[in-house]
């Protein structure tokens, strides 16, 4: 990786609501590929059909006992939802 961050597409298979205290929500979000490994940051970029992006940023990302590799995020993304990763660092 060169610095200038790690870029993928993939498409989101699961969502689960991880916490939730007041307004503040944690949403873990499965990908069906990802460049991203336990400990990294980045963000999920989804585009609409009328070009409008929505950011959302994956403050961690954690694995499961299963394999499973979870993006922590604050904004939920729908499943089947197209996204372009972006790997800022890795942990």
């Amino acid at each position: 990786m060169d610095g200038a961050g790690l870029s993928f597409e993939a498409e989101v298979t699961e969502i689960v609501l991880a916490s939730q205290a007041g307004a503040e929500s944690l949403w873990k979000i499965a990908l069906d590929h990802t460049e991203f490994s336990a400990g990294d940051s980045g963000r999920l970029v989804a585009t609409s059909a009328s070009g409008v992006e929505l950011d959302v940023q994956v403050v961690r990302v954690e694995t499961d006992s299963a394999g499973t590799t979870w993006h922590m995020a604050r904004k939920p993304l729908m499943a089947g939802t197209r996204v372009r990763g972006e790997v800022a660092a890795h942990g």
